[in-house]
């Protein structure tokens, strides 16, 4: 008789799911909120409901929610192996591999300094010092030695691209420097990878490791050229005769499991052939930037959540956090990852500046490292110390370079005025009809977010408007004023749909006030935020659709989602 889930797994499942899927998700959104990369909620969220804390405060409904044996654990962890597959395709429809030819010499410069001197350092580590990096009693010394190597080498391209799109860098030739020795990195640190895969002779392996290794890069061989191509002719046919975008995501989503199933059965962990497809595809010209995001958006918002969640669930990050080991990977890996990168980066002749900042870029490591750590721990190369230590380095290493980059560049990150929008300072109807009284209205609602009266934001509003009308085209007035000892920009809109004179260029009424409070000593924020407002709030029919709304969330969402992003 067929062995089956009974009502009871069905249930746990269910429960497990939207427990892990809900607690993620809102740790991920938090994540965002404060400017960090959605991973660090996501793991954060099952470290919460791991054997770190839901263990120890409640173990009963721990191993309910989460048992670790039975027909419920198995669908977990099928669930969360498809998640890391779908979410290697993403990872490698980042790939551009035109731009490696376009960047040239200091692309590959960077990248061959950036992997050579990591690697070396952490493969003397390693081997000097295997027992104090937490080797498994058992394993291969050589083996741990390149693991470690290989795990201190790599790099987050999706990591470092979203940094340098926050710092409005990806389209400058510092940026697209930076993401070609991504590239470079990405395919050379999975290709070691893959070649260690084999070395472990895993379960799946039909053939001795020399053959598994002669198989492995034939087929990345494979894929990214013939491969590659036939994908480029079937895109076209597929988006003509399928219905969008539900026939561009099957095959997407098919050919990923197809070549994770591949590499699978070759001996080499699946998402080393989920990676490949996925820079195949990527690689293609007729794959449009929607049908990427809409693949993005499908495996971030369910595949993704679940997979970095669980990880949590594995692994007791109290019991098994060393702070003394957790340093040292974080020192070795920085070290060898920011000064291999930046003498690459002089040895192309780069300025030293733009040296040390590609250094810092390019030593985000985010969830490659993760993965990467949690297939050698589920291997037996590792243990549960060192993979708690690389973890603690990828987090790190993903939230410093933002910061950084902006320190040695002396670049800002892109301002949002929705982003310091007080939620109790927007006014779906102005009361008011004329110019002071709507700013003496709006100044009234914000007062309390400052720590002012209302009497003294309003007369420094009114003076800076007497001074020049502000006024824009198109139904939209800004009305600002720098105040002393204001922490942090505010932000208050108002909604008139009989429109208030501004005294506009083009005559027309304001029916969209936003009032902004800047910092008297930070000039280039009220730049950036004038700036924002109006290229934000440039279209007609969004500025339609802003009238229409009753509060505060509606508007962020309505600008989230359906504006422009920043230049």
């Amino acid at each position: 008789m067929m062995d089956r889930l009974t009502p009871h797994d069905i249930f746990v499942v269910l429960l497990s799911l939207a427990t892990l899927l809900l607690v993620a998700r809102g740790a991920g959104e938090l994540a965002r909120r404060v400017n960090q990369p959605a991973v660090l909620g996501e793991i954060v969220a099952g470290i919460l409901l791991g054997p770190t804390l839901l263990g120890r405060l409640a173990p009963e409904a721990y191993v309910f929610l989460f048992p670790q044996t039975g027909h419920a654990a198995i669908v977990l962890q099928g669930l969360s192996a498809v998640g890391v597959i779908l979410f290697l395709l993403v990872a490698g429809l980042e790939v551009d591999l035109s731009m490696i030819w376009r960047q040239g010499r200091s692309a590959a410069t960077v990248s061959i300094t950036g992997i050579a001197v990591p690697f070396l350092l952490g493969l003397i580590a390693a081997w000097t010092a295997a027992d104090a990096f937490g080797r498994e009693a058992g394993a291969d010394p050589w083996l741990f030695a390149l693991f470690f190597a290989t795990a201190l080498s790599i790099s987050a391209l999706p990591v470092i691209a979203r940094t340098l799109m926050d710092l409005d860098l990806y389209r400058t030739d510092f940026g697209m420097v930076v993401i070609a020795a991504a590239v470079v990195n990405d395919l050379l640190g999975w290709l070691i990878f893959a070649v260690l895969l084999a070395m472990m002779g895993g379960p799946s392996a039909q053939a001795g490791v020399g053959w598994t290794i002669v198989l492995t890069l034939a087929f990345a061989t494979f894929v990214l050229t013939a491969g590659r191509w036939m994908m480029d002719r079937v895109l076209p046919w597929l988006q003509a005769h399928t219905s969008w975008p539900g026939g561009v995501l099957g095959f997407a989503l098919s050919a990923a499991l197809f070549g994770a199933a591949a590499t699978e059965w070759i001996g080499v962990h699946a998402v080393f052939g989920s990676f490949l497809v996925g820079v195949a595809l990527g690689d293609s010209i007729h794959l449009r930037e929607q049908t990427r995001a809409t693949i993005d958006r499908f495996v971030g918002s369910f595949f993704a959540p679940l997979f970095f969640a669980t990880i949590g669930l594995n692994v007791d990050f109290v019991a098994n956090f060393d702070p003394m080991l957790s340093l040292l990977v974080l020192a070795i890996a920085c070290t060898g990852k920011v000064l291999g990168c930046a003498a690459g980066a002089r040895a192309a002749r780069i300025s030293s500046r733009e040296a040390w900042a590609m250094g810092v870029s390019l030593n985000a490591r985010g969830a490659m490292e993760i993965i990467l750590g949690l297939l050698a721990l589920q291997n037996g190369i590792i243990g549960a110390r060192l993979f708690v230590a690389l973890v603690f380095m990828a987090l790190v290493t993903s939230i410093a370079p933002g910061p950084c980059i902006q320190r040695i560049l002396g670049r800002r990150r892109v301002r949002r005025f929705v982003d310091y929008l007080v939620p109790k300072a927007f006014i779906p109807r102005l009361a008011s009809t004329d110019r002071r009284e709507v700013i003496s209205e709006l100044c009234r609602t914000i007062a309390p977010a400052t720590g002012r009266s209302a009497q003294l934001l309003e007369d420094a509003v009114w003076n800076r408007e007497q001074t020049m009308s502000t006024g824009l085209e198109q139904g939209l007035a800004i009305p600002h004023a720098r105040i002393p000892g204001l922490a942090a920009p505010l932000v208050g809109l108002g909604l008139s749909f009989g429109g208030v004179d501004f005294d506009a260029y083009d005559g027309e009424p304001a029916r969209i006030i936003v009032l902004i409070l800047t910092p008297e000593d930070d000039r280039g924020v009220q730049v950036n935020l004038l700036a924002d407002i109006a290229r934000t709030l440039k279209d007609p029919e969004l500025r339609t659709k802003v009238l229409h709304v009753t509060n505060a969330t509606e508007l962020l969402a309505l600008i989230r989602t359906e504006a422009p992003p920043p230049a």
